[in-house]
């Protein structure tokens, strides 16, 4: 009785998960079939391999330039996950590290800017951009995430992990503060490194709406606008739709296959 309970439990638990894993790609699925047909067999729900795809890139390549806006995209993904990095790792270590009577306080007041939602900072930031000159402009999009108050909370979370023998042997041979933060801290911690890479990745990837609201000319525009744009049009073309989407999927996927064992890694804490 016993084995059989163990059986039937074991046979129930995979089939929720086979059914959870199922309706999880089902989506990303359904994209690429509809790649592959036009936008009438999309509209009807078709779901099956179609002809069009040839044609659907064809649209899609003629309706976007492809090159520019993925340069866009790859570049402030880039520049804003270094500099978040670059950031968010100096305040995590500082925060852990160095004592103060304020450190807290200040710490404290980095984590309530978590509970501000973005919408009420709309405003300001705007207002801000356009007195520096930067609306319609990469960087406008690229400083307000530098400071991203989860990823230095990331940070200070893992540095706790962090040995502290190996900071007390560095000072004992002379390695100064910057030293042991290049030479020691940032080989050991690139597990967690590489989570909040792929982590800021995605996020800077994806966004979506505070570049709609200050990228203004079409050579600005990032891979997110134009998928939108594309399927909001009057008469939206869901094959060329559906192509794009896939495309700005893929870069994403790929980061994340490719860096996933580190992802895990630094997800859970592990220091090497």
């Amino acid at each position: 009785m016993d084995r059989l309970t163990r059986t039937l439990s074991s046979v129930f638990t995979y089939a929720f998960l086979g059914i959870m894993a199922f309706l999880s790609i089902f989506p990303f699925i359904w994209m690429i079939l509809g790649a592959t047909n036009n936008s009438n067999d999309i509209i009807t729900g078709k779901i099956g391999i179609g002809s069009a795809l040839i044609d659907n890139i064809r649209a899609f390549a003629a309706a976007v330039d492809v090159p520019l806006v993925f340069w866009n995209s790859i570049k402030i993904a880039l520049i804003s996950t270094a500099l978040t990095l670059i950031v968010a790792s100096l305040a995590g270590y500082g925060f852990e590290v160095f004592r103060s009577k304020y450190r807290e306080r200040v710490y404290n007041g980095i984590l309530l800017t978590l509970m501000v939602p973005f919408a009420a900072l709309m405003i300001p930031l705007f207002i801000m951009m356009g007195k520096l000159g930067l609306i319609d402009t990469h960087w406008a999009v690229i400083l307000p995430t530098i400071g991203s108050a989860f990823v230095i909370f990331y940070f200070r979370q893992s540095t706790k992990a962090f040995p502290s023998e190996l900071r007390d042997a560095a000072r004992v041979d002379g390695l100064k503060e910057w030293q042991i933060f290049l030479l020691i801290y940032v080989p050991v911690m690139r597990s967690t490194y590489a989570a909040a890479f792929i982590i800021v990745f995605m996020a800077s990837w994806n966004n979506y709406l505070w570049p709609l609201i200050v990228l203004q000319s079409n050579e600005m525009k990032t891979i997110t606008l134009v998928v939108s744009s594309l399927a909001s049009a009057y008469y939206p073309d869901f094959g060329a739709v559906m192509v794009s989407a896939i495309l700005a999927t893929l870069p994403t996927l790929l980061v994340f296959f490719v860096m996933q064992r580190q992802f895990v890694q630094g997800m859970t804490g592990s220091i090497k």
